[in-house]
């Protein structure tokens, strides 16, 4: 398995996590990590086929809290499975545009949002 911290392919075996998945350790870094590092279901204690229905609803244009009483899941939960899946968005669409300009100078702007 290769890190996804730092591209080390000697990553080995490291145990189960509490859902049954596999963790890796990192020789370099000695981070543990596992299959969904980096995605949407990174330490989510909630299953796969949930988030596929908080997901599919919120597009539809379902009000947070009425997914909510669908899912049986809480309000928190729900409103954090929808703004992690418009991270991942913004991130594949950054490395896919933003990285592969070139430059010699950089100015960003800075916008903080706070939760």
């Amino acid at each position: 398995m290769q890190c996804p911290l730092c591209g080390n392919e000697k990553a080995h075996k490291h145990g189960k996590t509490s859902k049954g998945g596999q963790r890796y350790l990192c020789p370099n870094y000695h981070k543990i990590f596992s299959n969904t590092f980096d995605t949407i279901y990174y330490r989510r204690h909630i299953d796969s086929a949930e988030i596929h229905t908080i997901r599919p609803s919120h597009t539809e244009g379902s009000s947070l809290r009425g997914i909510s009483r669908i899912t049986q899941k809480s309000y928190g939960t729900v409103v954090s499975v929808v703004r992690s899946d418009e991270r991942q968005k913004a991130q594949i669409v950054h490395n896919a545009k933003v990285q592969k300009i070139e430059t010699d100078e950089v100015s960003a702007d800075v916008h903080v949002v706070s939760p």
